[in-house]
Order: C-alpha cells, then sequence, then structure tokens
C-alpha cells in the first residue's frame, strides 16, 4: 500500500516540508559517504542510544569507546537523531509519507510552527521509545517519530480526506482516517537496505519503531491543535 497523493491543495509553498526532506537527503548522502566504521561511529553519538541517554539525565558523560566525537550533548541526539536513516528504503518510505501530508499540516500551521511542531513531536517520539529500552545500546534513528506527529495532525484535519493509493496492483482513492489506520501495520513490513552498521529503528533486535510511531502520532494529534490547527489563517499569515 503506497499513496500517491492527497486531494488537499495547499494555500502557501511548504518551503518547510521541502526543506526537510532536502536536509534528510543531505545528511543520507553523507552517511553513505562513510566506511562501515565511521559510519558506525557516527550513529552512536548523532542517533539517540538509549544506554547514553539514560546515563545522561544522570550527569553521567557518554562513554561511547570511538575514535569520532562528534562532540554533541546527549540531549541533541533527540533531534540529529531524526535526520539519519539506516537505509535506502527507510528514507524513502519516510519521505514520501511527509511529502504527501506534511505541505497541509504546514498550511493550516503555518512554516515556523509547523517546524517547532515537526521537531517536537520527533524529539517526543524518540523519548516515548527510549522509556521501554533504556538500557539499549542499539542506535534509534530515522524521521518517523516525527512523521507520525504529522500523520496525527492530518488525521484530526482532513480525516475524510482521499488518498490515491496504490493497493499491489490496484489503484483507488480511500479515506485519510483508513489509510492513516493501516500505516502502522505498512511500516512494520518496511524492509531497510543494510549501511552496515547496528541501527535500531525501533525495537531492540532492530526493525520498526513501534513505540516512538505511536508516541509521536499521539503527541501530534494533541500538540497540533493547541498551534493553531483548526484556526482559519488569512491569506497573509504565512507563519
Amino acid at each position: 500500500m503506497v499513496p500517491l497523493r492527497d486531494e488537499n491543495p495547499t494555500r502557501i509553498t511548504p518551503y518547510v516540508t521541502y526543506g526537510l526532506i532536502a536536509a534528510n537527503i543531505l545528511v543520507f548522502l553523507y552517511e553513505l559517504s562513510l566506511p562501515p566504521q565511521q559510519l558506525q561511529g557516527f550513529f552512536h553519538v548523532a542517533a539517540v542510544v538509549p544506554r547514553e541517554l539514560s546515563a545522561s539525565f544522570s550527569g553521567i558523560p557518554a562513554s561511547y569507546g570511538l575514535p569520532v566525537n562528534y562532540g554533541l550533548p546527549e540531549w541533541m541526539t533527540l533531534f540529529t537523531s531524526q535526520f539519519l536513516h539506516g537505509g535506502f528504503l527507510h528514507l524513502a518510505g519516510n519521505m514520501l509519507f511527509l511529502w504527501i501530508f506534511g505541505n497541509n499540516v504546514e498550511d493550516k500551521l503555518g512554516h515556523v510552527k509547523y517546524l517547532f511542531f515537526y521537531l517536537t513531536c520527533g524529539a517526543l517520539a524518540a523519548l516515548a521509545q527510549w522509556f521501554f529500552a533504556t538500557g539499549s545500546i542499539v542506535p534509534s534513528l530515522g524521521a518517523s517519530g516525527a512523521i507520525a506527529g504529522v500523520l496525527g495532525a492530518y488525521i484530526l484535519r482532513f480525516p475524510k480526506a482521499r488518498i490515491l493509493t496504490l493497493f499491489g496492483y490496484f489503484v483507488g482513492y480511500v479515506p485519510a482516517y483508513f489509510f492513516l489506520g493501516w500505516w502502522f501495520v505498512q511500516q512494520a513490513f518496511y524492509g531497510i537496505a543494510s549501511l552496515n552498521a547496528p541501527a535500531n529503528i525501533g525495537m531492540e533486535g532492530g526493525g520498526i519503531a513501534y513505540w516512538a510511531h505511536a508516541g509521536g502520532f499521539v503527541v501530534g494529534a494533541i500538540l497540533a491543535p493547541l498551534l493553531g490547527l483548526f484556526a482559519d489563517r488569512s491569506e497573509s499569515e504565512q507563519f
């Protein structure tokens, strides 16, 4: 099941959504440029490593034991991890969803509020995942938590929007509430093209960030209305 487009045109150009997609692609190209050992070090420093994050909350400095140190405080990984991906399919799936659903949410919130909303959803989603695996040493990474927040906002604002969707060889329209209800199931079957570095896209043994997705979705559904998701903005309101 792959979404092709939605039927809600935006009134403003979604600069932030485009910028986020570009940033994710650029970071992924940087990942591809690294040899496996350096890539592993980069993931351990820039992704969320639950055990290291837990230690930082107790005032214990990170102890990566790696030759590369990018000098990031551990809490910053709640944000930097949102721009890392474990493989091309992981990146492509996330960016497809961001491109389709992000533009309409950005239109309703405005550029600045939308960027704040996106990063906050991603950070709190990462914390939700951390909460259930505080001692894990496997890096958690990806934009899925932030995008789940976008989906949580979208399903509230556009529940009956028709999404042109590809089901195998069948193409048809389905309502947004139905499509997003199946989103978690679809995520569970995403394959990840390995970059030769162990990375946890959510669960302890690798795979899908179920708790990050659930946490991001709930945060998005709560936070977006507080930021004006249902407010009617004038044509001149860009922010």
